[in-house]
């Protein structure tokens, strides 16, 4: 399996690239910003591109999606309740940063217990995870999870955004992310990897 990963510096957020060994085929998560740098990474790497899929929709998570999608033709995956977002720049929160970005609507939506497959090794289990954001997803291959800003080492997402729940956040990692071993690495959408069984332990909120 290919991962790799890359901070958007200006927006702090992690990108990550996963996908199949075989084919060269990669699904880009959470292009956030600097679609140049994500670009570049593809062709250094020689990587194909055929999604670009937003564990949410808020704008550091979607910031590329248009760069990224023009330059290599990836279709864009959502939670169709973060749908309008991508579209909207009051609704994925540019216009308090006095940007207005949006991207090209969603190609295809993803929801609770879709398996996006890339290539022919890799498949992505969606799991939906709504607090941060009404349609936050995580998204599961193998022992790894990438968990947008649904968990982060030691934390949780921020709940006080529009449509967000702390209630059902903190019901959602519980149910759906505590459930899996200890072992199994979680890949958040801002700052280091951690580990399910680390959290469990540790997070204070948790």
């Amino acid at each position: 399996m290919i991962l790799m990963g890359i901070e958007i510096s200006s927006m702090g957020v992690n990108c990550y690239m996963v996908g199949c060994e075989e084919t060269r085929e990669v699904a880009v998560i959470d292009p956030g910003g600097n679609a140049r740098a994500i670009i570049n990474m593809l062709k250094e790497n020689d990587l194909k591109a055929v999604y670009i899929i937003n564990t949410h929709g808020h704008i550091d998570h979607i910031g590329a999606n248009k760069g990224v999608k023009d330059a290599t033709g990836a279709q864009i995956l959502i939670h169709e309740a973060d749908a309008k977002m991508l579209t909207n720049s009051a609704s994925n929160l540019s216009v308090l940063m006095g940007s207005g970005v949006t991207s090209p609507a969603a190609d295809r939506f993803i929801e609770e217990g879709d398996i996006i497959k890339i290539g022919n090794t890799v498949e992505l289990e969606v799991i939906h995870t709504p607090g941060h954001s009404p349609g936050g997803v995580c998204l599961k291959t193998g022992d790894i999870i990438f968990v947008g800003d649904t968990l982060f080492q030691g934390s949780i997402g921020r709940t006080d955004f529009p449509g967000g729940s702390y209630k059902s956040l903190i019901q959602n990692i519980k149910e759906k992310l505590l459930c899996h071993d200890d072992d199994v690495v979680a890949y958040p959408g801002h700052g280091p990897a951690t580990t399910i069984g680390f959290e469990r332990q540790h997070n204070p909120f948790l």
